[in-house]
């Protein structure tokens, strides 16, 4: 992984250094970067394939990928990555992923922010920093939290990716990884929810409607929840007890002007 090594200690310091500070309003951010596929689903690149290619038994249809991976393509690499870290046509192998996500990070770092394969290059970078927070059993990869950060570092500050960006503010907030730093969490927490990161705009919901570690602000925090709560799965049953007990607590005057600041925020983003 020599390009990790050589890439991110000077992208990560530099953008930490001058991190953008967060108002939290309920509106969009002006020019804010669309949000990006999460690393736990397939990232919206098309793999075009003619009618012999797409009517092929899934054996020819993984040799193919695999042929296609070897020669360097991100997308076949990305996806044989997603096949074996969740055992989908083959045997589930969590260090054949990391290696396949290593592959793409590895050709890729260096790509634009704005190149057709960068939310695949963002995604290889932020399933390292998760495999690199546990670590894989009985392998070479063991959990190193300070590495994962630099995983999340990268894809958050020079792909702005905002599932890299929550998992950033994660380890910031709890001290994993890295020194506890409130404020740079809640900075990265406020870029992934602006995004639309559903995740991050319940646990910043959840802090502004608590007032934990911000002042109180329990309308902003309502509406952050709400908007989490539309988003979340069905496996996402904090989200949806964050939301339950604050709309419980919150006063009359709080849910009528979170719904006003949730009208404002749709509107935003229509416009």
């Amino acid at each position: 992984m020599r390009v990790f090594e050589r890439l991110i200690p000077v992208v990560v310091l530099g953008v930490l250094v001058g991190a953008p500070v967060m108002a939290f309003e309920g509106t969009p951010l002006v020019g804010g970067d669309a949000a990006i596929p999460v690393a736990t689903t397939q990232p919206g690149t098309v793999v075009t394939m003619n009618k012999a290619a797409a009517s092929a038994s899934p054996t020819t249809s993984l040799t193919a990928l695999q042929y296609a991976a070897e020669g360097g393509h991100p997308v076949a690499q990305w996806k044989l990555g997603r096949m074996y870290a969740i055992g989908d046509g083959v045997a589930q192998d969590d260090l054949v992923a990391f290696e396949y996500f290593s592959r793409i990070a590895n050709a890729h770092a260096e790509d634009s922010p704005s190149a057709p394969q960068a939310a695949i290059v963002a995604n290889a970078f932020v399933a390292l920093g998760r495999y690199y927070l546990g670590g894989i059993p009985n392998s070479k990869v063991k959990a190193d939290a300070e590495r994962a950060r630099e995983m999340f570092s990268y894809a958050a500050s020079y792909f702005g990716n905002a599932d890299a960006q929550y998992d950033l503010a994660r380890l910031y907030l709890n001290g994993i990884g890295t020194p506890r730093d409130s404020r740079y969490g809640v900075r990265w927490l406020g870029l992934a929810a602006q995004k639309g990161q559903h995740q991050a705009q319940a646990l910043l919901g959840q802090m502004l409607f608590n007032g934990e570690q911000l002042p109180r602000q329990a309308a902003r925090g309502l509406m952050w929840l709400t908007l989490a709560r539309d988003a979340a799965a069905a496996d996402e049953g904090w989200i949806k007890d964050s939301y339950a007990k604050a709309f419980a607590k919150a006063s009359d005057d709080e849910r009528a002007m979170a719904l006003q600041m949730l009208e404002h925020w749709v509107q935003g983003r229509r416009d």
